[in-house]
């Protein structure tokens, strides 16, 4: 993980959110909390986990020793016990919340060095198992967890009738200057 490619995954985070939500604001509550089969039931409930581990691990990163201004506003975010815990009753608040998210999270990324990045982080997990990791790879597992998600929710939302398009991150990786 680099500061760039750190860029590069928080707009790519963004674009992608706002192309799922936009496509799940097609469906009607009743598809959007329908149990699914998937690892958290539902559309609105995958949704959910995804921004519940974001809140989770920003406030995680907001303990980096660096102290990044840009996390300070995290406190004004919920710190979920679960990892399951509702954050919202429906798809446009949760859509809200997830919009405040990404935009914490593209002023935050700027603020980031290759210093900072090659750093520990001690944190504890929701069962306060404390653990000391590179923050770079924290990170890389940050944007990873938020794409791994998104592909189930992509297959779900397919299989409600709605189709996201391209969701490849190659559609945001610039072309070269040769």
């Amino acid at each position: 993980m680099t500061p760039q490619t750190a860029a590069l995954m928080a707009d790519y985070n963004r674009w992608m959110n706002e192309r799922v939500y936009d496509a799940a604001a097609k469906l009607d509550h009743a598809t959007l909390v329908a149990d699914k089969g998937a690892f958290f039931g539902s559309i609105l409930a995958t949704l959910n986990h995804i921004a519940v581990a974001d809140s989770i691990w920003l406030h995680r990163f907001a303990q980096h020793p660096a102290s990044f201004a840009a996390l300070g506003t995290v406190a004004a975010f919920p710190q979920p016990t679960s990892l399951t815990q509702s954050l919202a009753p429906d798809l446009a608040a949760l859509r809200d919340y997830r919009r405040r998210l990404d935009e914490l999270i593209e002023h935050w990324v700027p603020e980031l060095t290759q210093e900072h990045l090659s750093t520990d982080i001690t944190y504890a997990n929701l069962a306060g198992v404390s653990s000391s990791k590179n923050f770079s790879l924290l990170l890389q597992h940050f944007f990873n967890h938020q794409t791994h998600h998104r592909g189930q929710v992509t297959t779900l939302l397919f299989q409600s009738g709605v189709d996201v398009g391209a969701t490849d991150l190659l559609a945001m990786v610039p072309r070269s200057r040769a």
